[in-house]
C-alpha cells in the first residue's frame, strides 16, 4: 500500500455554535483515489473546505506529506500541493480558457514562469475539448466543459492532491465518461492523489480504490471499492 499523503486525525469544525464535523479520521494514499459519499448536508463539502483552509479547523490535525498544515492559510495550502475544483465549477466567466488556466498557474508562485509553457500542453492532452476552446470565454462553455476547465485549472498548479466536489453534477453522460478517463490518467500517470466527493456512486467507484461514508458529520463506514459493490453501500447514503 502507498504511503499516506493526506492524514486527517480527529478533525472537527463548527459554524458558530453548531458543530458540523466530529472526529474525522481519513487517509488518502499518495497516488491513490478516495471517494467520500453521503447524503446532501452531512458535511462533505465542509470537510473539503476545511482541508483546503476555507473553513477554520476546530480540532484535530490535517497532515499533508508529513507536514501539519492545519494552521496554514488557504493560499499556503494550495502552494503546499492541494488543488481544489469546487462544486458548481466557479470558473471565471469573463476570462478565456487559457486565462482561467493562467490563474491556476499562479499557485506555483516563483516557479510559475518556469512551467508556464509546459503546463498547458499536458492539460489540453488530458482535456482535448479545451484545446479547441482556448480562446473562448468560460461563461459560454457548456456545464461539462466548465467542469473540465475547473479540474484543469486546479491541476495547473501541479498539486500532489486534487480535491473534487461533485464533478459529475449536471453533466451529460458522454462528458462524464471523458472526465472519468481523465481522472484515471491524473491518478495513474501523473501520480496525483484524488479525494472525490460524489453522489453518482458508479462514477465514484470507477475512479476511487476506497471509500468513506459520512453521516451527520461523522465517518460511519469505510472500505474498498474493489471488495464492495455500489449496491452494498447505497442504502447507507440513501441516494
Amino acid at each position: 500500500m502507498s504511503e499516506p499523503l493526506l492524514v486527517l486525525d480527529k478533525v472537527a469544525t463548527a459554524y458558530g455554535q453548531s458543530r458540523v464535523l466530529s472526529g474525522i479520521d481519513m487517509t488518502v494514499p499518495a497516488g491513490g483515489a478516495v471517494a467520500l459519499i453521503g447524503r446532501n448536508g452531512v458535511g462533505k463539502t465542509t470537510l473539503l473546505r476545511t482541508i483546503i483552509g476555507l473553513q477554520q479547523l476546530g480540532e484535530g490535525r490535517i497532515v499533508l506529506a508529513g507536514r501539519d498544515i492545519g494552521a496554514l492559510p488557504a493560499h499556503a495550502r494550495a502552494r503546499a500541493g492541494i488543488g481544489f475544483a469546487p462544486q458548481g465549477r466557479r470558473i471565471f466567466p469573463h476570462l478565456t480558457v487559457e486565462e482561467n488556466l493562467a490563474v491556476g498557474l499562479a499557485m506555483l508562485g516563483d516557479r510559475r514562469e518556469a512551467v508556464r509553457a509546459a503546463a498547458p500542453g499536458f492539460l489540453f492532452d488530458l482535456f482535448p475539448r479545451l484545446d479547441r476552446l482556448r480562446a473562448r470565454k468560460g461563461g459560454v462553455l457548456s456545464g461539462g466543459e466548465q467542469q473540465q476547465l475547473a479540474i484543469a485549472r486546479a491541476l495547473a498548479g501541479r498539486p500532489k492532491l486534487l480535491l473534487l466536489d461533485e464533478p459529475s453534477e449536471g453533466i451529460q453522460p458522454s462528458v462524464i465518461d471523458e472526465i472519468e478517463e481523465a481522472l484515471r490518467r491524473i491518478r495513474d500517470t501523473l501520480g496525483v492523489a484524488i479525494l472525490l466527493v460524489e453522489q453518482y456512486l458508479e462514477f465514484a467507484w470507477s475512479v476511487a480504490e476506497s471509500y468513506y461514508v459520512m453521516q451527520r458529520g461523522r465517518i460511519v463506514r469505510r472500505g474498498s471499492t474493489h471488495d464492495e459493490t455500489v449496491a452494498a453501500v447505497a442504502h447507507l447514503v440513501n441516494i
